[in-house]
């Protein structure tokens, strides 16, 4: 039986570089730690992302940590993860700290050494009163452990294990190839001390027969000087939430026959693309991600996601004739539903008076929904509960705006109602609203009538719980989970 009462070491996961699988890996061992009795908590101390989550107390975090929460079974915090980066351009980002956004920063201004003392000090402080409440704490580096060119400037990788005092283990992507030369040159690119600071090896995302790589397993350990602690294969049939848009690119990109068509238009911007996870996993549809003018058209239904930048993305669609293709559809008779950002497109306006987004200071929506949006500078970060069709469903709400009613509707100048109808058009800020069956059954079962209803006696948190339970067995069966919780005792 597990000791529970001794305390662990913090557990920091670090990578060869970037998508080796280190969130997923940190989501599996929150799982287990929950399992063999511990109070397990995620950490990353600075992510970038554009996929984010409003905490119960209305602040802003990381999905992956939030996913992360939700697989130790607590509730998320900004504490897990005060440090959050969206983009808003290739050169530009929004830089949230603790949960609320203080300004935008450009990447070199951002980088630079100067003035990193206050984010280090936040970050620091953060895992210090996170630490205090759970054990062991679950760290998650970013990107590559080896960027040397950054070392002085880096919140998140070994500099924190160092705060810290974690334990770390290196994560490799083998699928990608090179796995011997990434292990070793991502330790001996470490200072000395950093160096005897990671325990072990993990080797991701394998393909084939795991005996044929014992003899490459052995000459890793041999020639990096720390153990492999395991070789986890490559998995199908699990479903964890990723918050990388790297991820989309695994996404169903056409139209399928003898399915209900869903089009998500792939906006440059786009974010919270974990909103339609619910809806792509039922046996009726067949979600794809598309700018394809014609495939839009094609589409049953057709969706407008979030964006980190509405009015940037709002003039690409106009420039690129998805906007065009989206109008004509629903005048042939096509459902189009809007998700925060895309949401203000579907107005009649979108207006930007203080510069919040950028340089565009106002354009036409698309007309569809009889309402215009204001950009301003707070943000609204929230968990909502709302009444759709009788039943009480839930979400959570990011964005920065305000939407009202126009001129000669019944309700001119009053802020919008949580979710805006029009024929065959729907808006809403909630984000989630596609994970609640009686919003998906409203909008897919007209267009799948020969077909049987979608069962949906499993909640979307019994789905969660049953994918995160898969993924603790996942890693079990390849990872040598005693040895790692030594690692962590000692």
């Amino acid at each position: 039986m597990t000791d529970t009462s001794t305390i662990l070491h913090p557990i920091m996961l670090v990578g060869t570089g970037s998508d080796v699988g280190k969130s997923v890996l940190a989501t599996a061992l929150c799982r287990i730690f929950l399992q063999e009795g511990y109070r397990p908590a995620p950490f990353k101390a600075q992510n970038m992302a554009l996929n984010s989550y409003a905490t119960p107390d209305g602040l802003e975090i990381g999905r992956a940590q939030a996913v992360q929460a939700e697989a130790c079974g607590v509730p998320c915090s900004t504490d897990m993860n005060p440090l959050l980066l969206k983009p808003n351009s290739e050169h530009t980002t929004q830089v949230v700290l603790n949960g609320r956004p203080i300004g935008n920063r450009s990447a070199y201004d951002y980088f630079r050494k100067e003035g990193r003392a206050e984010l280090r000090t936040a970050v620091n402080a953060a895992f210090d009163r996170l630490s205090q409440l759970y054990n062991p704490i679950v760290m998650e580096g970013a990107g590559s452990v080896s960027e040397i060119n950054l070392r002085d400037s880096d919140l998140v990788n070994m500099p924190m294990a160092r705060h810290a005092d974690a334990d770390v283990i290196l994560v490799a992507d083998i699928d990608r190839g090179g796995v011997f030369a990434s292990c070793y040159g991502s330790i001996m690119l470490q200072t000395p001390d950093d160096r005897k600071r990671i325990k072990g090896i993990i080797i991701n995302k394998f393909r084939g027969d795991i005996r044929l790589f014992e003899e490459g397993r052995q000459m890793l350990e041999k020639i990096c000087g720390v153990p492999v602690l395991g070789v986890v294969p490559v998995f199908n049939n699990i479903v964890i939430e990723e918050e990388d848009s790297v991820e989309l690119e695994r996404k169903a990109h056409s139209i399928a026959a003898d399915k209900v068509n869903v089009a998500v238009v792939l906006l440059r911007h786009i974010s919270n693309f974990t909103d339609f996870n619910t809806l792509e996993r039922d046996e009726r549809v067949n979600l794809f991600y598309t700018s394809n003018t014609a495939d839009i058209e094609k589409a049953d239904i057709i969706i407008l996601p979030g964006t980190k930048a509405t009015l940037d993305d709002l003039y690409e669609l106009r420039r690129n004739g998805a906007a065009q293709a989206i109008t004509r559809a629903h005048r042939n008779g096509t459902t189009i539903i809007g998700i925060c950002g895309g949401y203000q497109m579907l107005g009649q306006t979108v207006k930007d008076p203080h510069a919040v987004e950028g340089s565009i200071p106002q354009l036409p929506g698309l007309g569809l929904l009889d309402t215009t949006t204001t950009m301003l500078p707070e943000k609204t970060t929230r968990q909502a509960a709302f009444i759709f069709n009788g039943t009480p469903c839930k979400g959570y709400e990011i964005h920065q705006g305000t939407t009202t009613y126009c001129e000669g509707h019944p309700k001119a100048g009053q802020e919008a109602d949580t979710i805006v109808c029009a024929k065959r058009c729907t808006g809403t800020y909630m984000h989630g609203f596609l994970d609640n069956p009686a919003v998906i059954e409203h909008f897919i079962a007209p267009l799948a009538k020969d077909r049987a209803a979608a069962t949906h006696h499993t909640s979307i948190e019994e789905f969660k719980n049953r994918q995160y339970d898969l993924l603790a067995d996942h890693v079990r069966k390849h990872v040598d989970i005693d040895k790692l919780i030594k690692i962590m005792h000692t």
